[in-house]
């Protein structure tokens, strides 16, 4: 499996929170606590929102394991977003190759998974014949995380982000009953469109991959007053983690099980019930 983290809010370099933190990102690539494995050395990659340009975010990605790659390491402490993607990949049997790696890329959306498709190669053939023939070209590599990607945008994911990846979902456990592949599908997703990010914790056995987010600033900064650099940070800033980024008290929240958060939220909840749906009629992608 994998281990990603998704930051919004006051623009800060990427090292900060990809190299800083106790139990990092990169930390995690060697040492990850509540992965299948502990190590994700199969591949990394980041991808960044800037303040000009045209919401387009920028890409970067390479087949080697992040913990010992010098040009991430420049990147990052030269490169300030106020939102970005960071991901460390351990395959789950797709090949270790640059168009492999998360995060995937289309316009201005950005998009990360942990987890897998069950049986991927019986169910591959009728998913991608579900990818709308305009998107078809786009796809460059052989996972079933970028599958999952193509069919949230093929099913509206510029007009719905929930009910897109809730039909991309249905669709994969419908074809999963079809095919007599029993809990087909396991993920957490982040993705973004330069404005918001949405994080889903969805499985079909109920049993999902570890996910984490952010308490609230303030109320961070509460509970935490020697902590300085909270004091830069604006009260929208969160991220969400497949795993915590340290052990201090009250700032790390498990992302329910079946559920998704938006960051910024618009509500005073934190995260809103999901569920997959029946996929309907195909949306025009273009």
């Amino acid at each position: 499996m994998c281990r990603w983290l998704a930051y919004s809010g006051s623009p800060l370099l990427l090292d900060t929170v990809l190299y800083r933190p106790e139990h990092s990102l990169i930390n995690q690539s060697l040492h990850a606590r509540m992965g299948v494995e502990s190590t994700n050395g199969d591949g990394f990659g980041v991808g960044w929102y800037g303040s000009d340009g045209d919401g387009t975010p920028a890409v970067f990605r390479d087949v080697g394991p992040a913990w010992n790659n010098r040009n991430l390491q420049e990147l990052a402490s030269h490169v300030r977003s106020s939102l970005f993607f960071a991901h460390v990949r351990a395959s789950t049997g797709s090949a270790v190759q640059q168009t492999n790696c998360h995060p995937f890329r289309h316009g201005r959306w950005l998009w990360m998974h942990n987890g897998a498709i069950a049986d991927f190669p019986r169910l591959q053939r009728d998913l991608c014949m579900a990818v709308d023939p305009v998107l078809f070209p786009f796809m460059e590599g052989s996972t079933d995380s970028e599958v999952m990607f193509y069919l949230a945008v093929t099913f509206g994911l510029d007009q719905d982000v929930p009910g897109a990846v809730a039909r991309m979902a249905g669709l994969v456990e419908s074809l999963g009953a079809r095919h007599g592949v029993p809990e087909p599908l396991q993920m957490t997703v982040a993705v973004s469109d330069g404005e918001r990010v949405w994080a889903f914790r969805y499985s079909s056995q109920g049993k999902s991959r570890s996910l984490f987010y952010s308490s609230r600033a303030e109320t961070v900064r509460r509970l935490h007053p020697e902590l300085e650099y909270l004091r830069e940070l604006s009260d929208k800033t969160r991220l969400v983690v497949s795993e915590p980024l340290g052990d201090l008290p009250g700032v790390w929240n498990e992302l329910p099980e079946s559920s998704y958060a938006v960051i910024p939220s618009s509500s005073a909840a934190d995260y809103v019930p999901f569920s997959p749906s029946m996929a309907g009629p195909v949306p025009s992608a273009t």
